[in-house]
């Protein structure tokens, strides 16, 4: 059974959080030039960071769920623009590097949407519910 993973700090969480918000300003304002990512609106979703704090993980989507290799590709090419950015707004010992993911929050959601609107799926879902509405001693 492998380890339980450990939940993020409070710091980690208010570092992420604050890189997340610093990296969508400067995505909005256009502030990196890199022609691929001039015509993308990108959402940063999340940011993990490590618990050393020099690790930053940026799960993003770009709007409409475009071109999502194009926006890794730029976004990975402005990784040094997008750190100095991080460094400048932030008051940390090192800058964490930058690493971009698509977020798949997205698309999994869209998986469950599609699961529940199969008619079978709902079916089974609605003589559930008729079951749990009865006595729960019938249950055992």
């Amino acid at each position: 059974m492998p380890p339980m993973a450990k939940a993020p700090s409070q710091r980690q969480l208010r570092v992420g959080e604050e890189i997340r918000r610093t990296l969508s300003d400067a995505l909005m304002r256009g502030d990196v030039h890199d022609p691929a990512l001039a015509g993308l609106s990108i959402t940063v979703t999340e940011v993990e960071v490590t618990a050393d704090l020099r690790i930053a993980t940026v799960f993003v989507m770009p709007l409409g769920g475009g071109d999502r290799e194009a926006a890794i590709s730029g976004l990975k090419r402005a990784k040094g623009e997008l750190r100095h950015h991080v460094a400048r707004s932030m008051a940390l010992k090192h800058a964490p590097d930058l690493r971009f993911r698509i977020d798949g929050t997205f698309d999994r959601m869209d998986d469950t949407r599609r699961m529940l609107s199969d008619p079978r799926v709902r079916r089974d879902v609605e003589a559930r519910d008729e079951d749990a509405d009865g006595d729960p001693a019938d249950e055992a």
